[in-house]
């Protein structure tokens, strides 16, 4: 398999597809398996809404089965034919154990495989092309239905990390294998027009809200509301492990596992927001933050000397220098790396990790410092009163959301630029790894408010929204576009797209996202976004800072 078509993320080769290599890495046989396992997730959503009808939760095992399906195929994750592979075979073999509906045709992808429970690979090769995106010959349908598929990727995410913590909502539950089969071009709930799949796109957006709101609750229940901390940036002499991705959980194990064993944990990229826990702060072998944001861990992870352990996405093509250190855990995946299952319990044995870690010489040092984190929205709420007193004294003018994602694209440097030209009445108010563009910067406080208040990982950006409404609410508003907030955001992959549609689903207007629009947004589609929504790109700095300040 020669060719393959995938523009999901904001680096789509020429900002229109990737088709002959991804620029992430994926190889065309991953990204037909990849296809596979969405359309046959779409399929079983169909099946399940047949038997179950469509306003009915569905079960614990399918549920987790699916949001784990669309978390593998988010861009960065799993590069491991074979353990797609094996999702696509278990997939089928659920489905297949279901009861037959009576009277309802089913679509395509709920009938593939029906003879065999345990579909070949070459099967699966054959079938893809004929499913993939381009298969969706309309191009507005195409990229309804993408947005639409898209978004319940990340919402997915969210789900996943909820469920990890025992976190269900009987919402999701229902909406998910419902607005899955409502992206399939055949089905009782497939075929959908432009009006009905903007319909969905918003609906997926308030059950992205659900979804977010649902794995706040499920962290501070776990691990306690974040509170403002100081995370050092420098190394100890001791050897390390160092933890990337955004699983607390598997940190939570780690750390357990790590106790009195001679050896630092570390944490990377979105990890670093674990130091705000209260759970975490028990455990004095939680060293530091060690680098940056994902795309930069190929000299990072060189450059630790100890072993690397991914517990999400992003991951990138390993070096050889490293790929020996390099372990993988739940949706994340590369040929060749360890990957750790959990137990039935949901248990991990991270002995292997350790043991390494134990022969391995102290990482080198990259930096010295710290970063102040921990601004989630129960602490930004605790400041309400300060902050209030700010903005009516006109010492801030304004806040400027710039969450999101970074990336490797030099274009991606605006962000850097744009935060040192903010005026210095302006505060950032972030979360997602956009924030490594600009939190190192030292850009000062306001009458002891931090210029940069980060709320955490992507999947804290509920707590933006939870802060901008209870601003709305604080200043007697009535709309929280009314709000002195601009919102100029990195978007990457799709966590973004489901954090995107949530926005719009609770009436945000006038985001400006970049560097580039997506791909996956037709002319027409991305026109009723900015006439609707107000959705903008971004320009130079300078044009953008005197359109949002003046």
């Amino acid at each position: 398999m020669e060719n393959m078509f995938c523009f999901q993320c904001q680096e789509s080769a020429g900002g229109k597809g990737c088709t002959r290599r991804g620029v992430c890495g994926k190889e065309p046989r991953v990204a037909a398996l990849q296809d596979m396992l969405v359309w046959l997730s779409k399929g079983l959503g169909a099946h399940v809404a047949a038997v179950n009808g469509t306003d009915k939760p569905v079960s614990r095992e399918i549920f987790e089965l699916l949001i784990d399906n669309l978390f593998t195929t988010i861009t960065n994750a799993n590069f491991d034919e074979q353990a797609i592979a094996d999702r696509v075979r278990r997939t089928v073999q659920v489905r297949n154990a279901l009861p037959q509906p009576e009277t309802i045709t089913l679509p395509a992808a709920a009938l593939w495989s029906r003879d065999s429970d345990s579909p070949s690979l070459d099967a699966m090769l054959e079938q893809a092309p004929s499913i993939g995106v381009l298969s969706t010959e309309n191009e507005d349908i195409r990229s309804l239905r993408e947005l639409v598929t898209y978004g319940l990727k990340g919402l997915a995410a969210y789900a996943h990390h909820a469920a990890v913590l025992g976190a269900f909502s009987e919402k999701l539950e229902a909406f998910l294998p419902r607005a899955l089969a409502a992206t399939l071009p055949d089905g009782p709930l497939g075929g959908l027009g432009a009006d009905a799949l903007t319909a969905l796109a918003l609906e997926s957006g308030n059950m992205g809200v659900e979804a977010m709101a649902l794995l706040d609750k499920a962290n501070t229940s776990c691990f306690g509301k974040p509170q403002i901390s100081k995370v050092d940036l420098g190394v100890g002499e001791r050897p390390g492990i160092l933890i990337s991705g955004h699983d607390l959980r598997d940190l939570e194990m780690l750390l357990e596992q790590t106790m009195d064993s001679g050896v630092d944990v570390y944490t990377h990229s979105e990890m670093l927001p674990a130091h705000a826990y209260p759970a975490f702060k028990k455990y004095p072998h939680l060293r530091g933050n060690y680098g940056n944001a994902w795309w930069k861990q190929n000299e990072e992870f060189e450059a630790f000397n100890g072993p690397i352990l991914m517990t999400t996405n992003c991951i990138i093509p390993p070096r050889d220098s490293y790929k020996g250190r390099l372990y993988t855990t739940g949706a994340v995946g590369w040929p060749g790396c360890p990957h750790i299952e959990a137990d039935d319990r949901g248990h991990k044995d991270f002995s292997a990790i350790i043991k390494q870690a134990k022969g391995c010489a102290a990482p080198k040092a990259l930096e010295e410092g710290d970063l102040t984190i921990g601004f989630a929205h129960d602490q930004v709420l605790a400041l309400a009163d300060k902050v209030i007193e700010a903005v009516n004294s006109g010492a801030i003018k304004k806040f400027v959301v710039m969450a999101g994602c970074d990336g490797r694209m030099k274009s991606r440097q605006y962000y850097a630029d744009f935060a040192k030209a903010l005026p210095g009445d302006a505060v950032i108010l972030t979360a997602g790894c956009a924030k490594y563009k600009y939190n190192k910067l030292g850009l000062g406080d306001i009458n002891g408010i931090p210029r940069v208040l980060d709320a955490g990982q992507c999947n804290d950006s509920y707590s933006l929204v939870v802060t901008a409404l209870a601003l709305k609410d604080a200043f007697g508003l009535d709309d929280v576009n009314k709000l002195p907030i601009v919102y100029n955001i990195a978007w990457y992959e799709q966590k973004a797209v489901i954090v995107l549609l949530a926005l719009l689903a609770l009436g945000v207007k006038n985001i400006h996202l970049g560097p580039t629009l997506p791909a996956f947004l037709s002319p027409a589609v991305a026109r009723v976004l900015v006439e609707n929504f107000g959705i903008a790109g971004i320009g130079t700095v300078e044009d953008d800072i005197r359109a949002f300040f003046g």
